[in-house]
């Protein structure tokens, strides 16, 4: 374009005059400014020895609601601290902080494990409910029983993956698989 006005394709032009929006890359909306900052590790971080080794293998973070109370980077650098040979994270119903885990246990060196705690409706039960009579009857852990699955290898977590995936789908109700 001439004059005083900057460069502008024609597309770019085009949009301006018939009222279109700018291509959807979210502009300042949260999802897209928001982004969380990369995981840097403490800068005294004392790693003890285990006289035995020892890994933590069920351990839930703070995405399992009113199960779990600490980020997955807490739960990492507490476990390197410690000195557990290795640890597990193995959310309610999905990987929902694995990724934030593996960040902070790859800058710890700490090996990972990744799985998940499933809820499995008994036979005939259409949805699950709340326990009655207990301190959790509000929170998100229903009567149903559970099964503590891990990922042996990375083919391991993508059918895991894809099981609880299919499972959420199917399950009709956000955050009922």
């Amino acid at each position: 374009m001439g004059f005083n006005n900057p460069a502008m394709s024609w597309s770019a032009l085009h949009r301006r005059l018939t009222d279109r929006p700018a291509n959807a890359n979210g502009g300042d909306s949260p999802a897209w400014s928001n982004h969380r900052t990369k995981y840097t590790q403490p800068p005294v971080l004392e790693r003890r020895r285990s006289a035995t080794p020892y890994a933590e293998l069920h351990c839930h973070s703070n995405f399992s609601f009113l199960d779990g109370a600490s980020p997955p980077e807490e739960l990492a650098e507490e476990a390197s601290s410690l000195g557990l040979e290795a640890l597990a994270v193995t959310d309610h119903d999905g990987f929902y902080g694995v990724v934030r885990f593996a960040e902070a246990a790859r800058a710890l060196g700490l090996p990972t494990i990744f799985g998940a705690e499933l809820s499995l409706r008994p036979p005939g039960v259409a949805k699950l409910e709340p326990r009655a009579g207990s301190a959790k009857q509000s929170a998100a852990d229903p009567h149903a029983n559970h099964l503590l699955l891990l990922a042996r290898n990375p083919r391991g977590y993508a059918a895991l993956a894809r099981a609880i995936g299919e499972a959420h789908l199917a399950g009709g109700e956000k955050g009922h698989p």
